[in-house]
């Protein structure tokens, strides 16, 4: 195990803003089910759904911007549980990009690569190897996707979800796997002891333009899209 609760420089829980979360919120105090819970939660919640400048950025910075995507939060949930000693590993895929429609949105969700990379956090807990993925978006963004698309209840997708159950998506923390984009995975790239392992072997396909337009430009606008979103609840 202790590969699955080793620093990395993504994985940076040294970091003192770490640390003062940490201790702050108390949470070496709880039981491991209740410290994976309110980790969790913390992810899920008070980092909104958003999107960073890239994939491989620490997981201090996720909290510093205090928003990211499903790669970006992963990277921060698993140094949080690595910094109270719960083992975590990371399994990394690429999703259709359909699954971003509307979130990304015109021109620039033509230009998007037709696979996004996508991660998830598998925890290990009572013996066995928990998929986490429910944690990427936030909860008032979710419920305002919900009750925009309120007739809906079967499968979604779009806005950062691809679900069978858009009435009740299985992302609560319950001891079982979460999950609330597994239905658009496309490819399976397997498991990583850490994030710096999956970003060595593959990064988002994007020529320098595109790269640069969506560090500097594009990803502004998808965020203020999805900051209206989340207002209209």
């Amino acid at each position: 195990m202790e590969d699955y609760l080793a620093l990395s420089p993504l994985l940076d829980f040294k970091h003192p803003s770490i640390q003062d979360l940490i201790r702050n919120r108390d949470w070496m105090r709880l039981e491991a089910y209740d410290r994976i819970g309110a980790i969790y939660d913390f992810v899920r919640n008070e980092i909104a759904f958003g999107y960073n400048l890239e994939d491989a950025i620490p997981a201090s910075e996720v909290m510093q911007d205090g928003y990211g995507q499903c790669n970006t939060k992963s990277s921060l949930f698993m140094a949080l549980l690595r910094a109270c000693a719960i083992p975590c590993r990371l399994h990394g895929f690429t999703i259709a990009k359909a699954l971003q429609k509307g979130a990304i949105f015109g021109i620039w969700y033509r230009l998007a690569p037709a696979s996004i990379l996508h991660t998830w956090v598998e925890v290990y807990f009572e013996g066995r190897w928990l998929k986490l993925e429910g944690f990427i978006l936030d909860d008032p963004y979710l419920k305002s996707l919900q009750k925009q698309f309120a007739d809906c209840e079967g499968r979604f997708c779009g806005y950062g979800v691809y679900t069978n159950d858009f009435a009740n998506p299985p992302i609560l923390w319950k001891g079982a796997d979460t999950f609330i984009q597994k239905e658009g995975i496309n490819q399976d790239f397997g498991l990583f002891a850490t994030p710096d392992a999956f970003y060595k072997d593959h990064e988002q396909q994007l020529n320098p333009l595109k790269k640069y337009l969506y560090q500097n430009f594009i990803r502004h606008r998808i965020n203020r899209r999805v900051d209206k979103i989340r207002c209209k609840i």
